[in-house]
């Protein structure tokens, strides 16, 4: 194991509630965090940096509060910075992470170069989002402390390599911290990842369907009502490979089977709090993602029902491996 101590003991699961984009928000983190998982979110969820500072306060405060209550720390609260030059806020929203001293970061969409030595500086835990060996050995140059493997089958954004194969390419030059992404249906999976080598593991869809998420009720019931046959892999909304739920494709008056390569606007844009109140804007928001872990998906429990039923699946998985 590459986390250090001071991180692993005080996680319930070697595991990430990932970062998403307008799913992931204050309720869903702390109560991640209060049941021993890491809570991640992505800062551009915020509208503005002002929002970005009174989430990181209440996360922090929530997290003193649980240490006063619990008398122990509860796991870390982790921002998402997209370090892509695209993105105008970057600066400022490093700041606010600095400001209210974040553990951990994870880096995404770019080199984590530009934001590596403050980060480092203030004590930060750096992790960075890869989707490729290159990637990964940039990333490592960089000076990260820990690797997000993309791989097939995650939500959203998702990467292109089979998850066996990428750990264990990276494994070959990298015994720092590895998180695997993509195709986590519940702790069976964050057993295996582990046993392949991987330190945590990212889990993201069963957490869209959770009843602290920011997703629409309506999003939440169409993943319970979906399996891994109705994820769609498409260009046609971001102009990237984005795994999709078909049902909202249809929903939205498009055939699943019959899209441009590249259409429509480009929902990455939606930090924008102009492109949020357009309505082709609109439109788009409700064509919703998923990973090939949606056939998990079975109801939509609190955050802590879930991560204790992830739990319980991850100690069966790790008894059943020592019974062989």
């Amino acid at each position: 194991m590459s986390l250090p101590a001071s991180l692993r003991d005080r996680l319930r699961l070697p595991l990430i509630a990932a970062p998403m984009f307008l799913v992931s928000g204050p309720a869903l983190v702390t109560a991640a965090c209060r049941s021993g998982v890491i809570g991640s979110f992505p800062t551009a969820n915020c509208r503005t940096v002002d929002e970005l500072d009174v989430w990181l306060a209440g996360m922090a405060d929530d997290a003193r509060r649980a240490a006063d209550a619990d008398g122990r720390a509860p796991a870390p609260w982790c921002p998402n910075l997209i370090v892509h030059r695209s993105n105008p806020r970057v600066p400022d929203d490093l700041a606010a992470v600095l400001r209210h001293k974040a553990e951990i970061v994870i880096t995404s969409v770019g080199s984590p170069e530009p934001v590596m030595k403050p980060l480092k500086d203030a004590g930060c835990l750096v992790l960075a989002d890869v989707a490729s060996v290159r990637h990964a050995e940039k990333a490592v140059a960089a000076g990260v402390d820990g690797l997000v493997l993309l791989t097939a089958g995650a939500g959203g954004q998702t990467g292109w390599a089979n998850p066996f194969a990428f750990v264990r390419a990276v494994r070959q030059f990298w015994d720092g911290i590895v998180v695997m992404a993509g195709g986590m249906a519940d702790g069976h999976a964050v057993a295996a990842a582990q046993a392949l080598g991987c330190d945590l593991a990212y889990m993201g869809t069963k957490f869209i369907a959770t009843r602290e998420s920011l997703s629409k009720d309506a999003y939440k019931e169409m993943l319970v009502a979906s399996r891994l046959d109705d994820v769609l892999l498409t260009r046609a909304f971001t102009g990237l490979e984005t795994n999709m739920l078909r049902p909202s494709i249809a929903a939205a008056g498009l055939d699943p089977d019959n899209l441009p390569v590249r259409g429509g606007i480009d929902i990455s844009k939606d930090i924008n709090a102009a492109e949020r109140d357009r309505p082709d804007a609109r439109r788009w928001k409700d064509i919703w993602s998923a990973g090939h872990s949606v056939s998990g998906v079975t109801d939509v429990p609190s955050v802590a029902q879930l991560v204790e039923r992830t739990a319980a699946e991850y100690e069966a998985a790790r008894l059943s491996v020592k019974r062989v």
